[in-house]
């Protein structure tokens, strides 16, 4: 597995740390790693390329049955009244639009990586296969990209541009980690996400969850009250288990602001280390499966094309 990450970053003349727009456009060729078929009935009002559980007059024939006061009399069924000498009307299965929104979390944190890819760049490269699967599929993409320093919005476009406007806002944010007076979380960008997504929209939100609250919690239920919600959880196998050595040794970690040190070789050290991961993760899904989200992990370690593959 190691060897074929790394064959990729060779094909690819990527690095894994930088970001570049011809890894995102890709993805415009392996669209066939993503189901975006809708698991939840769509409830948006306008008229798209889906179809609902709801019956009425739209563009797709659903079944015939027998007349009921109040229903239109141009959906009678002349043909099957005649036959059967009983009123007959035509019902319709209505299409409705899905808009598409995917949120991907570029800040700080997400500049993390020690075997492929930084989890921000696996996070841009699902950004741009997801984008360009529901641009196949004719539906209308949107998007909250966000560092710790700002963020952008993009509000759902069915074109071509749609997607390579998205992409530019990936290169434009994926910057250097530096020191900033912003702080910009989670729950910041779902905090506009509710103000964007409309009712019956596909959200993809892709993040290493690294700090959740209680408000991540409210938001997130807010949201699949009336949307379907996806969660991408990234991942790097570092944050889940100490490095084997031959023998013990201290190292220094640092998360740009502070430094810790961790000892190496030590099994309680690592039983410890591992025993935290856990119990995060484990309240992380926990969380997301309570407010109707569904979880799909992602490592940052492997190519999308060895994780994917329709899981939805």
């Amino acid at each position: 597995m190691q060897q074929q990450a790394m064959l990729w970053l060779e094909q690819h003349k990527a690095d894994g740390v930088n970001l570049s727009a011809a890894e995102l456009l890709y993805y415009q060729s392996k669209t066939g790693l993503m189901d975006l078929r809708p698991r939840r009935s769509i409830q948006a009002k306008l008229a798209g390329t889906y179809l609902a559980k709801t019956k009425g007059r739209g563009m797709e024939f659903d079944e015939v049955r027998h007349y009921q006061p109040g229903d239109d009399i141009r959906a009678i069924d002349w043909r099957v009244t005649a036959r059967t000498g009983k009123t007959h009307t035509k019902l319709y299965r209505e299409e409705k639009e899905r808009p598409i929104f995917i949120l991907t979390d570029l800040g700080a944190g997400m500049h993390f990586g020690t075997q492929f890819l930084y989890k921000s760049v696996q996070a841009a490269h699902l950004t741009a296969l997801i984008a360009w699967a529901a641009r196949q599929r004719g539906d209308r993409i949107g998007g909250l990209i966000f560092n710790q320093d700002q963020h952008l919005e993009f509000k759902p476009l069915t074109r071509q541009k749609a997607v390579l406007s998205l992409l530019h806002g990936l290169l434009e944010l994926h910057k250097p980690v530096a020191q900033s007076n912003s702080n910009l979380s989670l729950d910041d960008a779902l905090s506009r996400l509710r103000r964007l997504a409309r009712p019956g929209s596909l959200i993809f939100l892709i993040s290493d969850f690294a700090k959740v609250t209680e408000v991540t919690r409210q938001h997130l239920s807010a949201l699949s009250s009336h949307c379907e919600l996806v969660a991408h959880p990234i991942s790097d196998p570092f944050e889940q288990a100490l490095p084997k050595v031959n023998a013990p040794q201290q190292v220094k970690l640092t998360d740009g602001a502070q430094m810790t040190q961790v000892l190496l070789g030590d099994k309680q050290t690592e039983e410890r280390y591992q025993e935290r991961y856990l119990r995060h993760s484990h309240q992380v899904e926990h969380m997301l499966k309570q407010c109707r989200v569904q979880v799909l992990p992602i490592s940052c370690a492997l190519p999308l094309e060895l994780q994917l593959g329709g899981k939805r």
